[in-house]
């Protein structure tokens, strides 16, 4: 086993263990996390789960859903599945090893939610990284096809939601009907420009596609927004909709 670390998320609310050196688990997995417009009763599934905290944050914000998570790398499911029962989780959450391209009978089915943090890394933009955390974040030209491939398994009148680099967002919406779709820029400071989306799109909705107001993360002096502030500590969820639907 490779060495870990020993992590908190929601304000404590979540523990996990986590590679030292391979993807870890950060803001963008906190907001996809929150956006996931789960309720009591649905059934989720997460694309690329890596050590789990995503499925897990979404499991204690929503009593109730299940969970059923997707990675391709066994030492990552060995901790995925070992952070749920940590959690006391278990029941309603666990992992599966399966390529998202290749998921097994029992994922092959449609799902009330989909999401997933892809990988949306050119690999010639980014340096040599050791191979579990490379997969996790180099793309290898598949972008389009994660998001395809998550699409796919959602339900009618269910979403799918990820979170993405902003500059990929011609790639993503390319794989995705043309109604729709909201897009909410993630900003890190009032006057920056969005460094992430997070896409959402209602399946069979004929609504206009959109690019909302979006979420400001930091003020000018580098803190959190307070907006920010409560999602990272799991006081209130992230509403990703558009007001005309």
């Amino acid at each position: 086993m490779s060495a870990v670390t020993d992590d908190g998320f929601l304000n404590g609310r979540i523990r996990a263990r986590q590679l030292r050196n391979g993807f870890r688990a950060g803001m963008d997995t906190i907001m996809l996390a929150a956006s996931v417009p789960a309720k009591k009763g649905d059934d989720v599934l997460e694309l690329g789960a890596g050590a789990g905290v995503a499925s897990l944050c979404v499991a204690a914000r929503v009593p109730g859903c299940e969970v059923t998570g997707i990675e391709i790398e066994p030492e990552m499911v060995g901790l995925a599945n070992g952070n749920a029962k940590l959690n006391r989780l278990e029941k309603r959450v666990h992992f599966i090893e399966a390529d998202v391209f290749k998921l097994p009978a029992v994922a092959r089915k449609e799902f009330d939610h989909v999401f997933c943090n892809p990988p949306f890394h050119e690999a010639a933009a980014r340096p040599a990284l050791e191979r579990i955390r490379q997969r996790a974040l180099q793309d290898q030209g598949k972008l389009a096809d994660w998001i395809a491939a998550g699409f796919k398994r959602v339900g009618g009148k269910g979403t799918f939601t990820a979170i993405v680099r902003a500059d990929r967002l011609s790639t993503v919406m390319c794989a995705l009907p043309s109604t729709g779709v909201n897009v909410f820029p993630l900003w890190p400071k009032p006057v920056e420009p969005a460094k992430r989306v997070i896409i959402q799109v209602t399946k069979g909705s004929r609504a206009q596609s959109v690019i909302l107001p979006g979420l400001v993360l930091h003020d000018d002096d580098g803190k959190h927004t307070p907006e920010a502030e409560a999602i990272l500590r799991g006081e209130r969820a992230l509403a990703i909709e558009a007001t005309h639907q």
